[in-house]
């Protein structure tokens, strides 16, 4: 016990331990909770009001088995996601599975950038002034030389997005209203499946399964951590799933059943349409602290997963605990998403339908995620802690029945 504790640089005290351990299940959680979950969020609100509550709130539970899976995975191998699977599966298929990582991470990249640009656009700055100081802070906190660092830095970002409680407590949802609406959800309506499909995506990311998966390797938890880790990811699901129905929420009340339009065009319509009872100016405030903590920390998350994944086929050195020059390549493809997103973001237009697109996108991704997860999980642990048996059809029959339902939604709702 006392070699654990000191592997991880605490005392034996189980609430400093737990600190010390703490940290990529919140964070990931938190990165979760993006922009474009956010408007993903708020489009689903403003077009079927609170229908999609119910299956936000009834995803927790996969979405910690899910996330669960990466810590025992790291804490009892020491491998990266990338890492194991090309271990187990060979090259071919981990260059597959980073094939996926990087189509989720770009794209979420693009969607968080997009996210700045909308928030910065709300208080008069241009793309050339947010962007560019954006990717700059973005990379200097990655740049810092320790794993640590940059876990704190990007919760005490992520936070903001607890502004998303407050813009859905001045909405004054009818509690009546959400009840009746949890009992109607038309499954036969091909909209409404595609907005489904969306929140599944948007709940479940590939890039989350390598960050945190690499972040438990990087942090170096050893099996004593085990039960702070769960808890951390535990706690983590709950928060990022309450966040993302505090925003439907909110655009429930103001667009479905309130005055405002329902056709969003931006990240600043939704603002201006969610926080008038907060006041111009302070509304404009705690929302753009919310997406702006959400882009900024979602897009640290999304670029390190990209540059773990990438650096666990190809062989350089990957950790946060060297500096850029002693990892040069782990940076220089950090910094080349980063740059490369911010750029494209730059070019282009803030539109709604591409964040929900790209939230359906991950749905697709999700049973090649997902089924190289369950298949590690069932062989690569240790005897004892292999998912097997009961669990193991549980979580194969979960697994399968919430990603035909993405799929499935996806495909309707484009036809």
């Amino acid at each position: 016990m006392d070699d654990i504790a000191r592997t991880n640089g605490v005392n034996s005290s189980s609430l400093v331990r737990a600190l010390a351990v703490w940290g990529p299940g919140i964070l990931v959680m938190l990165a979760d909770t993006d922009a474009g979950n956010v408007v993903t969020a708020a489009q689903g609100g403003a077009q079927w009001g609170y229908r999609l509550l119910g299956p936000i709130l009834l995803l927790i539970p996969m979405l910690y088995l899910v996330q669960e899976l990466t810590v025992r995975l790291g804490v009892y191998t020491g491998r990266g996601h990338a890492e194991l699977i090309r271990e187990r599966y060979g090259l071919g298929w981990a260059l597959v599975a980073v094939a996926g990582l990087a189509a989720a991470a770009i794209g979420s990249l693009v969607t968080e950038f997009t996210g700045v640009a909308g928030i910065g656009e709300l208080f008069g700055l241009s793309r050339s002034v947010t962007l560019p100081m954006a990717a700059v802070a973005i990379l200097a906190i990655v740049g810092t030389g320790s794993y640590r660092r940059v876990e704190r830095a990007a919760i005490l970002i992520g936070l903001f997005e607890l502004a998303f409680f407050v813009v859905a407590w001045a909405a004054r949802p009818s509690i009546g209203q959400i009840t009746s609406d949890a009992v109607r959800l038309p499954f036969g309506d091909r909209a409404f499946l595609y907005m489904v499909a969306a929140i599944i995506g948007a709940t479940f990311n590939p890039w989350m399964v390598f960050y945190q998966q690499s972040a438990t390797v990087d942090k170096r938890l050893q099996p004593g951590d085990l039960g702070h880790a769960r808890a951390d990811t535990a706690i983590g699901a709950v928060l990022t799933q309450c966040l993302t129905g505090a925003v439907l929420i909110a655009g429930a009340a103001t667009f479905a059943y309130g005055a405002e339009p329902k056709a969003l065009d931006s990240v600043g319509d939704i603002s201006a349409a969610l926080t008038p009872a907060l006041g111009a100016f302070a509304g404009k405030v705690v929302f753009g602290a919310g997406v702006l903590g959400a882009s900024m920390v979602a897009a640290i998350v999304a670029s390190l997963a990209l540059a773990w994944g990438v650096g666990e086929i190809a062989g350089y050195k990957r950790t946060l605990e060297l500096h850029p020059f002693a990892a040069g390549w782990f940076y220089a493809v950090y910094a080349v998403c980063v740059v490369g997103a911010a750029f494209a973001v730059w070019t282009a237009a803030d539109i709604v339908w591409l964040n929900i697109a790209a939230q359906v996108v991950n749905a697709f991704l999700m049973p090649l995620v997902v089924g190289f997860l369950v298949a590690l999980a069932a062989c690569a642990l240790p005897e004892p802690y292999r998912l097997r048996g009961p669990r193991l059809a549980i979580t194969v029959g979960v697994c399968a029945v919430v990603s035909a339902l993405g799929i499935v939604g996806g495909i309707i709702g484009l036809m």
